[in-house]
């Protein structure tokens, strides 16, 4: 279960990842739209899981950008967070695949 401070970090880095990978995406990610749905971190505060939905592009090669360009990412929200946070979270990127399968469940429900 999460704590309180844990669900205050996660909100406040989605919001700046958020504004990251708008801001970014053209340059960064080949025009790629990408949106952060949840994320997770774990309870010491060293890593946060970033689940990401990808439209428009490959999302396995856009996720691999991603992946790529974590260190640059992570500058970034350490620019942003610094009078917040004293330490940034190592980021890790995952694909959030939770539409497709509520897709997959509405199909079957309907047939």
């Amino acid at each position: 279960m999460e704590s309180r401070r844990q669900k205050k970090i996660a909100n406040i880095l989605k919001q700046d990842l958020a504004s990251i990978f708008q801001q970014e995406s053209k340059v960064l990610f080949g025009g790629a739209f990408i949106t952060v749905t949840h994320v997770r971190v774990t309870s010491d505060l060293s890593f946060a899981k970033v689940y990401l939905s990808i439209l428009g592009n490959d999302a396995e090669s856009t996720l691999l950008l991603v992946k790529s360009q974590s260190k640059e990412i992570r500058y970034s929200i350490a620019q942003k967070v610094k009078n917040q946070m004293r330490k940034v979270p190592d980021f890790q990127f995952y694909i959030d695949d939770s539409l497709d399968y509520y897709e997959n469940i509405d199909r079957l429900l309907k047939e």
